[in-house]
């Protein structure tokens, strides 16, 4: 039995058979086996849009022997009397945990908020009624604010390549969809991700990992840089390592750490709105057809040097999606995307956000807390605007120009949208550097002016980061760890994994 990697090149609809055939007959073989390794789609030329597909095939005609085996993440299993605790059970928290238990610590995660079905419930209750629920929202939760949301798991960070295939091969394990492990692209969208994290949840206690949901972290005990324990609503949990995973969205906790010694300073990060079309319109614009069969909906990445050093680009693209509020507090006013497997709803939503550092901004070093104080105020201006968790919107053209004039006002956004002036609610800044940005993106892609504008979009990462070393361990402190998007040094589902990952290998490797 030998094998050989092959690429093709097939249509967006391709069968199974044809799939056959084509190994079969570039080859020349009749008898075989195959796995996917990779797979993209190249829409550069809508003439001729197909799947690049590289492949590995088996074949008793084919000379040679089996492939080099990949090297795969060891976790080194022993009894130990340690025990551990994770804050946040997140795509970082919930890694960091999962990993350590399977090392043998014992290891228990707490999560402000609520399970994932009572969660779900809660979160249809607010679009329904507006009444908000302080432990149950898009921002927390189990699974954290990655489990309402594309799902994507495309990740740029460098070096992460073992932990990048345990987190995948997990997913798999816990009903994920095998083709995440080799396109391009991958996504689970929300209605995925939701089953995905219970059973990720049931792996993690059926090894004997205890969960503890509505437990919010309110105070740590710490003597000569170490921590003895931390403090909770319902009583003190005593440990010898503390992996904190709290999520870009949990000031109160920023604040706490910040109190208690944790060192934080600004980082550059993004504001912006949420840009919303018509996905067909996406579709004509990147295939030049309403829908391309074999293909869920198209995507966009955008980008434009901006103005003034505010660099503008998309984010968090969310084919056939809807905008969400996405509001970790009650009286703050933000939206994110979210779209399912299918990608199949009628609208295409992004953000549309420029890059900022505050420091230069406002033209003076600003504090960790003054960092947390001035987008804090942004996003309680945008609540007061409305009243509520409507959204205030304008029309693309509208931003351009700065003028209010009709706009279309179908959304996919379910808390009601109220016309406004969004310039104005965006620091001058901003609001500069997304006309010019906007503008590019209209040049690029036809039909693009044709959309909206919903809400303030404010977070695309954490405006502070953790000081901290490279494996996650706070600066001074001798078993406290901080990871995922609440340190500053990980975006996204994979990259926040893989973060927890880190600092759990590094805690056994002590």
């Amino acid at each position: 039995m030998g094998y050989k990697q092959i690429n093709l090149k097939l249509p967006p609809d391709y069968t199974p058979e044809q799939l056959r055939h084509k190994i079969a007959q570039t080859l020349h073989i009749n008898e075989f086996s195959f796995q996917i390794t990779h797979k993209s789609l190249d829409a550069r030329k809508k003439n001729f849009i197909h799947w690049e597909i590289r492949l590995l095939v088996r074949s008793p005609e084919i000379k040679g022997g089996e492939p080099e085996k990949q090297p795969a993440l060891e976790i080194p299993y022993k009894k130990r009397k340690q025990k551990a605790i994770v804050v946040g059970s997140g795509p970082a928290g919930f890694f960091a945990a999962f990993v350590l238990q399977k090392a043998g610590l014992q290891t228990t995660l707490i999560e402000r908020g609520t399970e994932i079905e009572k969660r779900s419930r809660e979160i249809e209750h607010f679009e329904k009624t507006a009444t908000f629920h302080p432990k149950s929202n898009y921002a927390f939760g189990e699974g954290g604010a990655g489990t309402f949301s594309d799902g994507k798991l495309t990740s740029r960070s460098k070096r992460i390549s073992l932990e990048r295939q345990f987190i995948l091969k997990s997913y798999v394990d816990a009903g994920a969809p095998e083709e995440i492990l080799y396109l391009a692209h991958p996504h689970l969208g929300t209605d995925k991700l939701r089953k995905i994290v219970k059973n990720l949840r049931h792996s993690f206690e059926n090894l004997g990992g205890q969960l503890l949901f509505e437990t919010q972290m309110t105070d740590l005990n710490i003597k000569d840089g170490r921590v003895l324990a931390i403090e909770t609503e319902t009583g003190t949990l005593d440990a010898d390592y503390f992996i904190l995973a709290t999520g870009h969205s949990a000031f109160e906790t920023y604040r706490l750490l910040i109190r208690k010694g944790v060192g934080f300073h600004t980082k550059n990060f993004a504001i912006g709105s949420r840009m919303e079309h018509p996905q067909e319109l996406i579709n004509r614009a990147q295939w030049g057809v309403k829908q391309l069969k074999g293909v869920k909906a198209a995507e966009y990445r955008l980008t434009s040097p901006g103005i003034e050093g505010h660099p503008v680009y998309s984010f968090c693209m969310c084919p056939g999606g809807v905008v969400v509020p996405a509001t970790a507090y009650e009286n703050t006013n933000i939206v994110n995307g979210m779209s399912r497997y299918l990608r199949n709803g009628n609208f295409a939503n992004a953000a549309c956000v420029a890059a900022l550092n505050l420091n230069q901004m406002l033209r003076r070093e600003v504090s960790a807390p003054e960092a947390l104080d001035w987008l804090e105020k942004l996003e309680q201006n945008f609540y007061r605007y409305t009243s509520g968790y409507a959204a205030p919107f304008c029309s693309i053209k509208d931003f351009i120009s700065q003028k209010i004039t009709s706009a279309n006002n179908q959304t996919s956004y379910p808390m009601g949208i109220v016309q406004a002036p969004l310039w104005e609610l965006l620091p001058s800044e901003i609001s500069r550097a997304m006309r010019k940005g906007l503008t590019d993106f209209i040049r690029k892609m036809k039909g693009f002016e044709e959309g909206n504008l919903l809400g303030l979009e404010s977070k695309t990462s954490a405006p502070i980061q953790a000081d901290r070393d490279k494996n996650g361990r706070c600066s001074g402190f001798e078993n406290l760890y901080i990871v995922g998007e609440g340190s500053g040094y990980a975006g996204g589902i994979v990259s926040s994994a893989a973060d927890g990952i880190k600092a759990a290998m590094n805690i056994l490797s002590r």
